[in-house]
C-alpha cells in the first residue's frame, strides 16, 4: 500500500470529506455514495460576472487631499473621504461557480431503488471492512471506490487528465450480472439545456444576461447490457463496465473576450479522449501525473501500523494529542497533489479554493486575494519541485495589466501597472470591497514570486520575455507612486506609500481612534526594499534600461528604515508606534521581510529578527494564528527562526485545528492556502536557500528523529537529496542544472571543503557527511 494515499472506510457525509482529482483547469470532488453518488465538477473559468471598467473618476481627484489628511494623523477624515470614491465601480467582484455534478443513482437487481447501505466504520470483522474502501492514491492521481451492492463488488475509478482534459470514470463489476444505475447532470441554476441523447450527456447554461456561457458534455460506453436514454438521464442495466469521459468548457478567452463555443470545445475534447481505450486513457494520465509529483519524495520514520489505519482516524488520532510523523509527510505531499490539480501550464492560477468549489456564493468568492492567500498558494511551487505549476500565475498576470495599467493611470496618474487586495478572471485591478482594499501593493507582491522562479530556474528566457515586463511595470507604477513624506512626520524627506494598509489588520491612533487607513505601513516598505532589489538583479542579468535602474536604486535608498519598537521590542507594524487594535490579528503583513522576503536575515539583521521573534510571540499570544493560512505562514516563520520544536508545534495546530477530514485546509470555511503554505513550511523546515547558500535540514522537528527526503529544489538550480538518523544529517547529494557553484551548509559546517564548491550540470554530488555531526 502506498504511503502517499489517503482511505477512508465510509462515503463522504458532505462535500468536506469527498475527494478531490484535478487537472488545473478541471476539477472533480468524488463522495463515494452507495447508492447515489456525486462526481461535483468545477471548470476554472465558471465565473460569474464580465470585464468592467472600474475606473473611478473621483479617485485622482480626491488622492492630494487624503494623501494630505493622512500625513496628518487625520485617519478617520481620509477614510471618509476615500470611502467610496477610491474604490472601483462596481465596488466588489463575483464569485467563482461550480460547473455542474454528475450524479449516479444505483439501483437493485430488478432495476428498482436501493436502500441506503450503511457502511460500518469502526470495530469491523475483516470481511466488513472489505465491503467498503474509498480512497486517493496522489501517485497516481486516481480516486477510487469498492463497495458491496447487494452481492455484488463493484469498483469505480475517476480522474481528471491533462493530457485528455476530460475527467473521466469508470465503474466495473466482477459479476456477470452486471450493475444498473441512472445517470444524470445538474446544477442548481442558470440551466439553458439539459439532455440526454444517444450516449451523450450535456447540459448549458450562462451566468447573467451577458456573462460566460457553459457547457458540461459526457459520452458513455458501456460493456454488456443496455443504456436507454429518459428525458435527460440515462438508464443503464446489466452492463459489467460503464464508462464516462466528461469535458467541461466555458466562453471565457480572455478578461473582455467571451467569444468561444462551449460545446465546440467540449465536442473536440471528447472526440480526441474517446478514440482511446480506458487502458491508454488512464495510462497517459498516469504517466503525465507521476512525471510530476515522483519529483520528490519524503519519508519521516514511524509507526508502520498507522498506515493501516483510514486517514480520518489518523487524523482523530491527531487532533486527541497525538503524533503522527507519517500523516505530515502525507499532508505535504497532499499540497503538492493540489498545487498540480489547481494550477498547470496553460490555466488559471489557483484561487482561494484551487480549482474545487461547490458554491453558487463560494465564500469569499473563491477569488483572488493578493494580500496574502494568492502568493501563499505559490509558495511551495519552486522548492518542492513543480515550478511548471508557477506559471499559470504569470501567465494571469500578464492577462490582467492592461487592466493594472489603467487604474494606474485613472486612479494615481502612475505609469506602470497596479493591483490593489482583490481580483478576479476578468481583470480587476481597482481597490474593491472594505477600505482595506485600497492596498495597491498586489502587483508588486506578485513580482517577487516571478523573481523566485528565475531563482531557482536561472531561466533567462522566461526573465527577459515575460518576468522583467511584469516586474519593470511594478517598479514603474511604484516609483510615480512613492510620495515624499512632509516635515513633521517621523519619516520626513523620505519616499513613502500613502495610501497605505498593514492588511486587513487596525491600529489605535494618537486621538484613540481605531483605524486601517495609514501611511508608509511596514509591509510596503519591505516589499519595496524586495521589489527594488529584485528588479536591479534583474537588470544586471539582462543589461540596458540604465536610466531606471538610476531611478530604482535612488528610491531604494531613500525608503524609510524598519523601525523597532522601543515600547515593547517588536518590530513596529505600522510608520507610527501605534497600539494594535487586535493584538492575535490573523495577518502578520510585517513579517514579510522575514518571509516570504529575505532583507531581514540571521546574518545581516540579528536585531530585526529578535524583534520579529517578540512580534510572533506577541502574536501568538494575542491568539493569533487561528486561521490555518495563518498557522501555515507561522510554520514558514518558525522554519526562518531555525527553532525545529516551533516547525513542529505549528505543524501540529495547522492539523488539530484547521485540518479537515479529507486534509482540506480551513480557514474556517475551507481555504486551500493553508494546504500549500503548511507543505511550504514543511519543506523550509528542511532545506532554505534565501541566504545565497544551500541550508540543510536548518529546522528539523525533534520528533522527525529519521527520514529522507529527494527531489527538493535550492536557489541557483539545485536539486537536493538527504538523509538523517537520530536527527542528525547522514548523507546529502546535490544536483546542478548547469554547470555552476554552490556552498553547502548544514549547521554551521560548511560541506565539502571551505567554501563554494564547482558542479557540473546533472552530475550529482555527493557531500562528505560524518555521521553525528
Amino acid at each position: 500500500m502506498s504511503m502517499n494515499r489517503l482511505w477512508y472506510r465510509q462515503p463522504a457525509a458532505n462535500w468536506v470529506e469527498a475527494l478531490p482529482v484535478g487537472n488545473g483547469r478541471l476539477g472533480a470532488m468524488i463522495y463515494g455514495g452507495v447508492p447515489n453518488e456525486e462526481i461535483q465538477m468545477n471548470e476554472e473559468t465558471v465565473w460569474d460576472g464580465k470585464y468592467h471598467d472600474r475606473s473611478n473618476p473621483e479617485a485622482l481627484r480626491v488622492l492630494p487631499k487624503v494623501r494630505e489628511l493622512l500625513f496628518a494623523g487625520k485617519s478617520k477624515e481620509a477614510t471618509e473621504l476615500a470611502d467610496g470614491r477610491m474604490h472601483g465601480i462596481p465596488r466588489r467582484v463575483d464569485s467563482y461557480q461550480p460547473l455542474a455534478s454528475l450524479r449516479i443513482h444505483f439501483r437493485g437487481d430488478n432495476g428498482a431503488a436501493m436502500q441506503r447501505i450503511e457502511y460500518k466504520k469502526a470495530d469491523c470483522t475483516p470481511d466488513e471492512a472489505r465491503t467498503y474502501e474509498r480512497a486517493l492514491d496522489l501517485e497516481t492521481g486516481v480516486a477510487s471506490v469498492m463497495a458491496k451492492q447487494g452481492k455484488m463488488m463493484v469498483k469505480r475509478e475517476t480522474f481528471v487528465s491533462a493530457v485528455d482534459q476530460v475527467i473521466a470514470t469508470r465503474i466495473s463489476t466482477g459479476d456477470q450480472a452486471g450493475v444498473n444505475m441512472i445517470l444524470r447532470l445538474d446544477r442548481e441554476e442558470n440551466v439553458i439545456s439539459n439532455t440526454a441523447d444517444g450516449a451523450t450527456l450535456c447540459l448549458t447554461g450562462q451566468l447573467g444576461v451577458d456573462g460566460v456561457r457553459f457547457a458540461c458534455m459526457g459520452r458513455i460506453r458501456i460493456d454488456g447490457g443496455t443504456i436507454v436514454s429518459r428525458r435527460s438521464s440515462f438508464w443503464i442495466r446489466g452492463a459489467t463496465s460503464v464508462d464516462i469521459r466528461m469535458a467541461g468548457a466555458t466562453s471565457f478567452v480572455a478578461p473582455r473576450d467571451l467569444t468561444a463555443d462551449p460545446l465546440a470545445r467540449c465536442c473536440k475534447v471528447l472526440d480526441a479522449a474517446c478514440a482511446k481505450s480506458w487502458d491508454q486513457l488512464l495510462d497517459d494520465h498516469v504517466k503525465d501525473h507521476a512525471a510530476l509529483f515522483n519529483r520528490v519524495s519524503l519519508h519521516l520514520a514511524d509507526d508502520p501500523g498507522l498506515e493501516a489505519m483510514p486517514t480520518d482516524d489518523r487524523l482523530q488520532r491527531v487532533k486527541d494529542g497525538q503524533k503522527d510523523q507519517g500523516l505530515a509527510a502525507l499532508y505535504f505531499q497532499y499540497g503538492r497533489y493540489l498545487l498540480m490539480g489547481s494550477s498547470r501550464p496553460g490555466c488559471m492560477p489557483a484561487n482561494l479554493q484551487g480549482v474545487w468549489n461547490e458554491h453558487l456564493k463560494a465564500p469569499w468568492d473563491a477569488d483572488y486575494h493578493a494580500n496574502i492567500n494568492l502568493q501563499m498558494n505559490y509558495w511551495p511551487a519552486e522548492i518542492t519541485n513543480l515550478s511548471e505549476c508557477h506559471t499559470a500565475l504569470f501567465d494571469w498576470m500578464e492577462s490582467i495589466r492592461f487592466s493594472g495599467e489603467k487604474t494606474a493611470k485613472d486612479h494615481y496618474n502612475a505609469k506602470g501597472w497596479v493591483l490593489h487586495h482583490v481580483s478576479d478572471i476578468f481583470g480587476a485591478t481597482t481597490g474593491n470591497g472594505p477600505m482595506c482594499g485600497l492596498w495597491p501593493m498586489g502587483a508588486a507582491w506578485l513580482c517577487q514570486h516571478v523573481w523566485e522562479h528565475y531563482a531557482f530556474t536561472k531561466d533567462r528566457a522566461f526573465l527577459e520575455k515575460q518576468g522583467w515586463p511584469l516586474m519593470k511595470g511594478a517598479a514603474e507604477f511604484m516609483l510615480d507612486f512613492l510620495i515624499e513624506a512632509p516635515q513633521g512626520t517621523p519619516v520626513a524627506g523620505r519616499l513613502v506609500t500613502n495610501p497605505s494598509h498593514s492588511p486587513e489588520n487596525g491600529f489605535i491612533n494618537a486621538a484613540g481612534e481605531r483605524s486601517v487607513f495609514t501611511y508608509s505601513a511596514t509591509m510596503d516598505i519591505e516589499i519595496l526594499q524586495d521589489l527594488f532589489t529584485n528588479c536591479l538583479s534583474a537588470i544586471d542579468v539582462l543589461g540596458g534600461d540604465d536610466e531606471l535602474k538610476v531611478a530604482i536604486a535612488a528610491a531604494r535608498d531613500r525608503l524609510p528604515p524598519l523601525k523597532i519598537s522601543p515600547r515593547d521590542g517588536r518590530l513596529q507594524e505600522w510608520v507610527e508606534d501605534y497600539v494594535d487594535a487586535e493584538p492575535g490579528h490573523r495577518h502578520i503583513s510585517h513579517a514579510f521581510g522575514f518571509h516570504p522576503g529575505c532583507i531581514i536575515t540571521q546574518e545581516d539583521t540579528p536585531d530585526l529578527v529578535e524583534a520579529m521573534r517578540k512580534t510572533i510571540r506577541a502574536r501568538l499570544a494575542g491568539g493569533g494564528g487561528h486561521t490555518g493560512w495563518s498557522r501555515a505562514w507561522l510554520v514558514n516563520i518558525q522554519a526562518r527562526f531555525g527553532d525545529g520544536q516551533e516547525v513542529e508545534n505549528n505543524l501540529y495546530d495547522l492539523l488539530r485545528r484547521c485540518t479537515l477530514p479529507n486534509l482540506f485546509d480551513t480557514h474556517p470555511p475551507f481555504q486551500i492556502d493553508g494546504n500549500f503554505g503548511g507543505t511550504a513550511g514543511i519543506a523550509e523546515a528542511l532545506l532554505q536557500s534565501h541566504e545565497g547558500y544551500l541550508n540543510l535540514l536548518p529546522a528539523l522537528p525533534p520528533s522527525w528523529q529519521t527520514g529522507f527526503v529527494k527531489g527538493l529544489r535550492g536557489r541557483g538550480g539545485f536539486t537536493v537529496d538527504m538523509a538523517w538518523a537520530g536527527g542528525k544529517l547522514t548523507a546529502a547529494t546535490v544536483t546542478a542544472d548547469r554547470e555552476s557553484q554552490v556552498e553547502v551548509r548544514y549547521g554551521k559546517e560548511i560541506l565539502g571543503g571551505s567554501g563554494p564548491q564547482s558542479l557540473k550540470a546533472g552530475v550529482a554530488m555527493p557531500l562528505d557527511v560524518k555521521i553525528g555531526k
